[in-house]
């Protein structure tokens, strides 16, 4: 179902945002793509705004900053795993080999996140729910649908995401190379090497696919906005997707199914 009101389970994505150098100018963008809505938030939570759809939150998008002496993080999407217990997953994490990026912080009482990084690199997020679930909305245009992991050794992030997360990968018939990322009997997102159509000095990565009514008309829409394509749209086993760039230059995919309205 689209509308979710239960935690999600630990290991699945439940929650992506995005960091902007123009908080103002993202949050336009992603309006007039997605249509959705949102705005800056209070200063004490470094304006952190979240975005709804249909009345539910969909997404995160705040402005890029860093300690002071630090340099700025990246522009781009972070994917967050749901965990029971924050803590106890920087251990794991820690222990299968990841390195912690961001400690242990407590949001306002929403939750417990940190951020991480796998042994190959990827960056992603933890989040343990306390008020703030995640996605309210999933699985329907403008909404997220699908992470990917994007690695350069997928042996080792198989390894290290079971060890620290319960995240067991598992093999998909006639996909060779592409893996399923599994919670119990649950595909919850996938991982394969970094895709080839990509510039080649793009590190390993988890990317965000959002639904969309259609790929095509999507993608004109961003490109005339300022955003632009990385991998045109084109035909695939789930549908039909185009990776893209918004015009901050945050890496994204959407995708467009049969059964889309």
């Amino acid at each position: 179902m689209p509308v979710v009101t239960a935690p999600y389970k630990p290991g699945t994505p439940c929650w992506v945002d995005l960091m902007a150098s123009d908080q103002q100018a993202a949050l336009d963008f992603y309006r007039d793509l997605f249509g959705w809505q949102g705005e800056v938030g209070p200063a004490e939570y470094g304006g952190y705004a979240v975005c709804s759809l249909k009345g539910r939150p969909v997404a995160g998008i705040m402005a890029r900053s860093a300690p002071e002496g630090q340099p700025l993080p990246p522009v781009g999407w972070t994917t967050y795993l749901a965990a029971d217990d924050a803590d106890a997953a920087a251990q794991a994490i820690a222990g299968a080999g990841g390195t912690i990026v961001y400690p242990v912080m407590e949001v306002g009482g929403t939750g417990r996140m940190l951020v991480a990084a796998d042994p190959t690199g990827a960056v992603f997020g933890v989040w343990q729910k306390l008020e703030f679930i995640g996605a309210g909305i999933v699985n329907e245009p403008g909404a997220l649908v699908w992470n990917e992991l994007n690695t350069t050794d997928t042996a080792a992030a198989g390894r290290f995401y079971q060890q620290a997360l319960g995240l067991r990968p598992g093999t998909i018939q006639g996909m060779d190379g592409f893996y399923s990322l599994n919670v119990g009997d649950h595909t919850v997102g996938g991982m394969q090497p970094v895709a080839g159509y990509l510039p080649p000095d793009t590190p390993p990565h988890w990317m965000a696919y959002f639904s969309v009514d259609d790929t095509d008309s999507t993608v004109d829409a961003l490109v005339k906005a300022g955003g632009s394509v990385i991998q045109p749209p084109f035909d695939m086993q789930a549908g039909r997707m185009a990776v893209v760039r918004d015009p901050q230059g945050a890496v994204f995919a959407v995708t467009s199914t049969p059964d889309s309205p």
